[in-house]
């Protein structure tokens, strides 16, 4: 059974705290995992979590600050030691390609495994692209070069029993139908229903500018940065950050099914601020103020 999930494995800013491990977050698509932004501890909080460095496919680093790539040497070793038996796939800004050499190479180790390096430049772009999905990138706001990551799943078609019945269509004939577009006059589209595919979106440190709402667009999910409360909105744009309302709002305007904030300031001690505002934002959707160690489901798909 597919699974399609994203699991919490931190969630503060610059500093963390008791209760926030630096960022990391690991999105479980169907058979691959792909780990976004893994800080300082990833590689305990992947042990407290359940995930293993087989789990890992893609590694997506959307900067190069500490608290979104310190955890990059543990968990590039780690998936040496354990001899994960397929590639893993790295994506990172290419100005800090000299960042990234280091961390991966930062002490001795044994190398087991094909890393391959798939930087990002310019304004971003696509990837990679593969039967499950397309990821794409954009260039976001922040004082170091800054990309967020998308992940598109290909629109398909769901076949409708009751119409397939009502066209005497069974059996071996239905893929036959569905490979080759038409059967015996009867067209695809005439016994099923356009299903379009979810979408992911992974959005960290950043000003509100075009890349952030160009990511959250239609997202069945959306895992956003809100490291400042309203109030210290100018502490926000001086630092190359969003709020929580404006998290909310890009959200709302894009159409966003589910919001996950997080990235928070070890300044705030009360995580049901963040749903506050949030709300008063006037989103309604579905929303998540992101633990350490907690689990999303990824909303099912819409029909049509």
């Amino acid at each position: 059974m597919s699974v399609r999930e994203l699991v919490v494995l931190g969630t503060a800013s610059q500093v963390p705290t008791r209760h926030r491990n630096h960022n990391g977050y690991l999105l479980r698509w169907d058979g691959e995992g792909i780990l976004f932004d893994p800080g300082e501890g990833t590689q305990r909080q992947m042990l407290r979590a359940g995930v293993a460095a087989h789990d890992i496919h893609r590694i997506c680093v959307t900067h190069f600050h500490g608290d979104h790539s310190l955890g990059l040497a543990g968990v590039i070793q780690r998936i040496n030691l354990d001899q994960v038996p397929h590639p893993v796939t790295a994506h990172y800004p290419a100005s800090g390609q000299h960042f990234f050499d280091r961390l991966r190479y930062a002490t001795a180790y044994r190398e087991t495994v094909e890393l391959d390096q798939v930087p990002v430049a310019g304004g971003g772009g696509i990837l990679a692209t593969t039967p499950a999905y397309t990821l794409d990138s954009k260039k976001l706001s922040h004082p170091v070069e800054s990309y967020g990551y998308r992940l598109t799943e290909p629109d398909t078609r769901r076949m409708l029993p009751a119409l397939l019945k009502e066209h005497g269509i069974a059996g071996p004939d239905v893929g036959r139908l569905q490979r080759e577009g038409s059967l015996g006059g009867v067209t695809l589209e005439q016994v099923s229903e356009h299903r379009r595919g979810q979408r992911f979106a992974f959005v960290m440190d950043t000003r509100l500018c075009d890349g952030v709402y160009a990511l959250a667009e239609g997202c069945d999910m959306l895992v956003i940065e809100s490291t400042f409360l309203d109030e210290d909105e100018k502490l926000a744009v001086d630092h190359g950050h969003l709020t929580t309302g404006q998290a909310a709002r890009v959200a709302k305007e894009a159409g966003v099914r589910h919001l996950v904030l997080t990235h928070f300031s070890q300044r705030y001690n009360d995580p049901e601020l963040f749903e506050t505002q949030a709300r008063a934002a006037g989103f309604d959707g579905e929303l998540t103020v992101a633990q350490d160690l907690i689990r999303v489901p990824v909303p099912t798909r819409h029909h049509p």
